[in-house]
């Protein structure tokens, strides 16, 4: 599979909720669809770059799709929605105005680090993850 068939999730790489949510993603993705990037990484600021994703207000997770980038709380839907199976449901909260579901989800994105920590550095592929890291 070509990369550009794949949905790139960027992500915060010293959030330990972000790293647990790659865990988890990449534990359910039996199609490959996903790679990952850190943030912090050089792929990471290159791609933030080419989407003119500004890190200031942007700063936990981000999806590429199609040569798109999808922010807050519709990056978590459409990435529930690729995963398919019972998580690909959560995308009937696409119909809530945008406005509502990010207030929720800037409001936890910006305690996560009180709530679940913060690694001293970017996280590390496993071995046998590594194909899954851009």
């Amino acid at each position: 599979m070509d990369r550009n068939e794949h949905a790139i999730v960027l992500f915060d790489g010293v959030c330990n909720f972000c790293n647990g949510t790659v865990n988890f993603l990449i534990d359910r993705d039996k199609n490959d669809q996903f790679r990952f990037a850190a943030l912090q990484s050089e792929t990471g600021e290159r791609l933030t770059a080419e989407h003119s994703i500004d890190r200031n207000e942007t700063d936990s997770v981000v999806l590429i799709d199609q040569g798109r980038a999808y922010f807050y709380s519709e990056a978590a839907l459409r990435i529930g929605k690729r995963l398919g199976g019972i998580w690909s449901l959560g995308y009937a909260f696409i119909i809530l105005p945008s406005t509502i579901r990010d207030f929720f989800y800037k409001l936890f994105a910006k305690h996560r680090y009180r709530l679940f920590g913060k690694a001293d550095s970017c996280r590390i592929p496993k071995p046998e993850e590594a194909q899954k890291f851009i």
